[in-house]
């Protein structure tokens, strides 16, 4: 399977701070913030990954990535010079994607739950058309929301509806099929010139390939695109870390833990940090797995 984060846009919502540059690029506690959603398609098995970026700032991102080997991915880039809607993603990443599978992730979106690895996995495995999720939220109106009957099944997909038909609402992670490409191509463009996410999502289910996987309490779901809820991630990431002892996103520790590198290389990785707290964390990880001891926490994760 690819993997796609969507991390263009001009993020006005958070300017000022966004004059300087991407909003993805913006510090979430102690990482940035594209570190979240890049943790996630990881956390899924996917290591060919595209990130898509406003021209002006692809330099910024492949000098904080570059190819990806020293995470054992492959990471490539593409610009989108206007915001042309979540589903525009396809579009630009055409050439990448070639008639695979694909994972599509927003750069501010995070999510964070012990069995959210194992599930993404299993979505992916049984993939027949497109995988949405669903999220329990108190205000759903913001959102996308999705309808489902008795049995649990998908009915209809709304955005930002007045009258929310249910408390289920969409975050920014799509699993679809390699015919996602064709079906973008079949879509028209909203009255601001957008290819809607809802659309593609609304053509599978009208095919009957649609599936919704409700992520259920244990996984929390936070957007990031706004300054309350990026000091609301910020918050819940230094919770979250002081008190388990563990740090969320950190992609060294997890390409380590999931195969992708050699404990020697994650260990290299934190030392090139110099003497800050996360390339300390790093380090020390590396060295617990080299002397056979995983934290328990993370390997609930995998």
């Amino acid at each position: 399977m690819k993997g796609i984060i969507l991390a263009g846009g001009n993020g006005t919502r958070l300017q000022p701070l966004t004059f300087v540059g991407s909003k993805q690029l913006a510090p979430v506690y102690d990482k940035p913030m594209i570190y979240y959603p890049l943790s996630v398609l990881m956390l899924a098995g996917i290591q060919d990954i595209l990130i898509i970026t406003r021209p002006a700032e692809l330099p910024v991102f492949r000098s904080l990535f570059g190819d990806g080997r020293q995470l054992g991915l492959n990471i490539d880039y593409a610009g989108q010079d206007e915001p042309r809607g979540i589903a525009d993603a396809f579009r630009v990443g055409a050439d990448h994607i070639r008639g695979e599978e694909c994972a599509l992730i927003l750069g501010d979106n995070l999510f964070h739950g012990a069995n959210l690895p194992s599930l993404l996995r299993r979505s992916a495995r049984k993939l027949r058309g497109c995988v949405l999720f669903g999220h329990q939220v108190a205000d759903p109106q913001r959102f996308g929301v999705a309808e489902i009957d008795a049995r649990g099944r998908l009915v209809s997909i709304e955005e930002k509806p007045e009258r929310p038909r249910s408390n289920l609402a969409i975050p920014g992670l799509y699993f679809f099929d390699g015919g996602v490409v064709d079906v973008t191509k079949g879509l028209t463009p909203s009255a601001r010139g957008e290819l809607e996410i809802t659309d593609v999502l609304r053509a599978y289910l009208e095919e009957g390939t649609a599936e919704l996987v409700w992520l259920g309490r244990g996984v929390t779901w936070l957007d990031t695109g706004t300054h309350e809820t990026l000091l609301d991630a910020a918050r819940f990431v230094r919770d979250v870390q002081h008190r388990q002892g563990t740090r969320l996103g950190c992609i060294e520790e997890i390409a380590m833990y999931m195969g992708f590198i050699q404990p020697e290389d994650c260990h290299a990785l934190g030392a090139g940090m110099g003497n800050s707290p996360y390339g300390q964390y790093v380090m020390e990880r590396a060295r617990d797995f080299s002397l056979g001891l995983p934290p328990v926490e993370f390997m609930e994760e995998i």
